[in-house]
């Protein structure tokens, strides 16, 4: 065997999503970012479109997001606003080392399927989560509310038909995370046809 499988599957079955609410002080460094950027770029890609684009918010870059998205929704939503939502679009990123903005950049010639361009890109991110995880290091995907919303395309610097899929959070854990979680057995989800 050419790899310790062995240490392959406990860094593929040690990795959990950890929020933001749940990482200590400690900084994650640039350095391991890079190095969970360059894993991205390993991930497997249909024609070689490598159709992932990131942007990192570190250091004050992490300030800018929090309060782009958060002044963002109270704008947007002014006839609903809820002062929860918008003070956890503010505190939120506050409490993460650095954020990845998770783009996708469409091949111009848009020769695959977009289902096929967002599953390369989910297949990066879930590269860095393995190396993050590797690195004692939390990763929590974050989707849903500004993700989807035209501004924060624009503001991402993105075409009209490329695709803001999320930010990736990342913060080493406090004391007593990860946590297990339980898995299906592969019974469950697996059907056999042998002829």
């Amino acid at each position: 065997m050419r790899y310790n499988l062995s240490e392959i599957k406990a860094v593929i079955e040690d990795r959990r999503t950890i929020i933001p609410e749940n990482y200590s002080t400690r900084k994650v460094h640039k350095e391991i970012v890079m190095e969970l950027l360059d894993a991205a770029k390993w991930a497997p890609t249909h024609r070689y479109t490598q159709p992932w684009s990131f942007k990192v918010f570190i250091g004050d870059g992490v300030k800018k997001l929090a309060e782009f998205q958060s002044q963002l929704y109270k704008e947007l939503k002014s006839d609903c606003f809820e002062q929860e939502k918008y003070d956890k679009l503010r505190d939120r990123p506050l409490m993460a080392s650095a954020i990845i903005g998770i783009c996708l950049k469409r091949d111009e010639a848009e020769r695959d399927p977009i289902e096929e361009e967002i599953a390369s890109v989910s297949m990066a991110v879930q590269n860095m989560m393995l190396v993050a995880g590797a690195h004692g290091i939390g990763a929590f995907w974050s989707t849903g509310g500004v993700t989807y919303w035209p501004q924060t395309k624009e503001w991402m610097g993105l075409s009209e038909k490329d695709k803001f899929l999320g930010f990736l959070y990342l913060g080493y854990p406090k004391e007593g995370w990860p946590r297990k979680t339980r898995r299906k057995p592969q019974e469950y989800f697996t059907s056999w046809d042998e002829g």
